[in-house]
């Protein structure tokens, strides 16, 4: 049996209810961060393009009409991510929600699905991505956008569980899935680029393509991942192919692993966030001023550098990705909010103030627990002497350090009235996804109509 069919065995495992259960709420986190991803211009521009002439059984956020299932995957594909606040598996180094969510939700609206049978599509498609991400391992991350690069596959097997395909079929729709894979990270050096949304959305998309066709008959190449001109072979140096199903036992399932962001910047910040909070929680103060602080050292792991060392960011995605900025902000203001990362914030003297005294560096005991553990140490040094140090094991929203739930339902409802909602439609979306554990049809009450930002 090739490897692509053993993946395929694994992923037709039975899903416990409580996984269930705990997809309902990885929705509503996506339905959060789509719904204020949709207020921005590059949706509406991508809106143009994907649902143009478009009809269909498929509602989509902002649209009072419907769609075809794979314009539907597309465009939702490419909200998810806009804000930065999407979960993430810390050892794939990726994102599922963005992608496997907008494919699966496609899948059901298009075949008329129960809420079981869209949340167990759910558990598979993050099951297929990330433990493909986690087996690809550094090499591939170093140069492929791993969200999409494994996005495809994940999609492709949500839509699959949906269509009710064979063990053969699944491995077929993950083989062509696996052929239309991509997304470089280059991506991610120029601050103008929307390559990183339109990733998202062609993953999601070709994930229901790749489905469609397997579930007609048409076969990709059983080689495809572990190959002589395979996936990894082409992308993941020494990598070995095999470990996808390393630890692949009956009960477990990467769902319970995954992360969720409470903060709106890249993810490895999140840990220097979340250290200078607990500084402030210290020192019993909600906030410092600039003045007080004559030095911010941090320490962490290389991957942190090498994405968010920017002192000096001069839009709103490269804040998100600024360790200066977002250690900056926090001290100076508290919790950030989704405005901490806009343009009047990267502007304010006393932020560029406090950025140019961060110092990083890549600490050692950060750096061997990685990707295992996205942990951070900062130090404050205060104006009167004052050593403030805070070590930061795991970032808030990780298995070792959970966001609780009541806080998850309050972030998806914060994006929701950010975007614009009225109260009425946020508290119904709230519970169209918080109730999708039994045979009920799929139903979100989506806005069909948002303001969006210039």
């Amino acid at each position: 049996m090739s490897l692509i069919a053993r993946f395929a065995d694994h992923l037709h495992r039975p899903v416990p209810a409580a996984l269930r259960q705990q997809a309902a709420l990885h929705v509503l986190d996506w339905a959060g961060c789509a719904v204020i991803g949709a207020t921005t211009p590059v949706a509406g521009l991508l809106a143009d393009i994907f649902l143009r002439d478009q009809q269909g059984p498929c509602a989509v956020i902002g649209q009072a009409g419907t769609v075809g299932p794979e314009a539907a995957a597309r465009y939702l594909g490419a909200l998810g991510n806009i804000y930065e606040m999407d979960d993430v598996d810390k050892r794939a180094r990726l994102h599922p929600g963005p992608v496997v969510i907008p494919a699966a939700l496609a899948a059901a609206q298009a075949t008329g699905a129960d809420a079981g049978t869209l949340l167990e599509a759910v558990v598979r498609g993050y099951e297929a991505m990330v433990r493909l991400g986690r087996s690809l391992g550094d090499a591939h991350y170093r140069y492929w956008h791993s969200t999409a690069s494994c996005g495809t596959v994940g999609a492709a097997v949500a839509v699959a569980s949906i269509l009710g395909l064979d063990r053969d079929a699944t491995a077929q729709a993950m083989a062509l899935a696996v052929t239309r894979t991509g997304g470089l990270w280059e991506t991610r050096n120029d601050p103008r680029s929307h390559a990183k949304q339109i990733h998202n959305a062609q993953a999601a998309g070709d994930g229901w393509l790749a489905a469609s066709m397997a579930a007609v008959g048409l076969r990709g190449p059983s080689g495809i991942l572990d190959g002589r001109e395979g996936l990894f072979a082409a992308t993941a140096g020494a990598a070995d192919p095999t470990t996808i199903l390393t630890d692949a036992s009956a009960d477990a399932w990467c769902l319970t692993e995954i992360s969720l962001k409470p903060w709106p910047a890249c993810r490895h910040a999140h840990p220097v966030i979340d250290a200078a909070l607990a500084l402030l929680e210290q020192q019993g103060r909600p906030c410092l001023r600039g003045e007080e602080v004559t030095g911010i050292a941090i320490q962490t792991y290389g991957d942190a550098l090498r994405f968010c060392d920017r002192p000096h960011p001069g839009s709103v995605i490269e804040a998100k990705f600024s360790l200066q900025h977002s250690v900056a902000v926090t001290l100076l203001e508290g919790p950030p909010s989704l405005s901490a990362f806009d343009l009047p914030a990267i502007a304010d003297q006393a932020v560029a103030a406090l950025r140019s005294k961060v110092t990083v560096a890549v600490g050692q005991p950060y750096e061997e627990r990685y990707p295992g553990r996205f942990g951070a140490r900062l130090c404050l040094t205060l104006a009167d002497g004052t050593l403030l140090v805070r070590e930061q094991a795991d970032a808030l929203g990780d298995p070792e350090n959970p966001l609780p739930r009541d806080r998850t339902v309050a972030k998806a409802r914060t994006l929701m009235q950010a975007a614009g909602m009225d109260q009425g439609v946020v508290d119904q979306l709230i519970g169209d996804c918080l109730s999708l554990i039994g045979g009920a049809p799929v139903r979100l009450s989506w806005p069909d109509v948002l303001t969006r930002g210039t």
